[in-house]
């Protein structure tokens, strides 16, 4: 599979100086148009303002890009038929000329094999509730088990089996640490109810493990670093707790089953909350965004 690398993001690379990847499904199927393309360039900027470059992934007419350009970025947000594509989809989408947007295993991977090592993004993707009977979970944690990558994010989406999810990333051998703090947090949360066995507190400790990681030569998984929304603009957590508990319920009588389940219960939370969960993803994002430009400075020693 050939990558084409910007010329911006391969000069980086070269020079060893700080990139950040970024996942582009955020942009074309977590928010409206046009706010999506106005917060996908302000994270861009916001990756730029804290001394790094950022490398928006996507997949179009069968080309994975790492970096994309204005015009590129526009294409990601605006036009119709942008596939969602996750790390098996890629063979088809390149075999195929498709185009499509990049979930976190696809980004990831891509990242990873253009020699991005710093990714952020929102939240991961876990093991779903009632896994015991669907069996559903994401292929976010098995990518992450194969793959060496610095993932920033704000723990998993509080629609999942939480306890599950850290209990299966401990399964694969994946590293996880809090930030600043010593509880897992809940994406839309601050916490999620449930702790971490480590805590980091500046991007020098997170790029000493990932010093340490290379130095050990063990498995190449990755290192999620688990950033928590600001209180002040996480979701209220008993607002968060009565639409979760609805939506779910509504998912069920709805007989909502497989892929269609996560957008679902987001569509849910964003609609009952009065948009009160998409203001705390995006707080979330913001704030992974900049401490993953610290981070990647910190690793590359910028």
């Amino acid at each position: 599979m050939t990558l084409t690398v910007s010329e911006e993001v391969r000069e980086a690379i070269a020079a060893r100086r700080p990139v950040v990847a970024l996942e582009s499904t955020i942009i074309a199927h977590g928010l409206p148009r046009p706010r999506n393309l106005r917060v996908a360039t302000e994270l861009e900027a916001a990756v730029r303002q804290e001394g790094a470059v950022p490398a928006t992934i996507a997949v179009l007419d069968g080309r994975p890009r790492i970096g994309l350009d204005e015009e590129q970025l526009e294409r990601v947000a605006h036009e119709n038929g942008i596939r969602k594509l996750g790390h098996r989809d890629l063979p088809l989408a390149v075999a195929s000329g498709a185009s499509g947007a990049t979930t976190v295993s696809a980004t990831a991977l891509l990242a990873a094999l253009a020699g991005v090592r710093v990714f952020a993004t929102g939240g991961l993707g876990g093991v779903h509730r009632e896994w015991t009977v669907t069996q559903d979970e994401s292929a976010d944690l098995g990518l992450l088990a194969r793959t060496r990558i610095t993932v920033v994010c704000a723990g998993v989406k509080s629609i999942l089996d939480v306890p599950a999810t850290l209990q299966r990333l401990e399964t694969l051998g994946v590293t996880v640490a809090g930030y600043g703090t010593d509880r897992f947090p809940g994406f839309y949360l601050s916490d999620s109810g449930h702790p971490v066995d480590w805590r980091l507190d500046t991007p020098e400790q997170v790029a000493g493990v990932m010093r340490a990681q290379d130095a050990l030569g063990g498995p190449g998984s990755a290192l999620i670093v688990a950033n928590p929304v600001p209180e002040k603009e996480q979701l209220d957590p008993g607002l968060h707790a009565r639409v979760l508990d609805e939506a779910l319920r509504a998912c069920e009588a709805e007989g909502v089953t497989g892929q269609a389940v996560t957008p679902f219960l987001l569509d849910h939370l964003v609609r009952h909350t009065d948009g009160a969960s998409l203001a705390a993803n995006l707080a979330a994002v913001r704030g992974n965004v900049r401490l993953a430009a610290r981070v990647a400075a910190a690793w590359t020693g910028a």
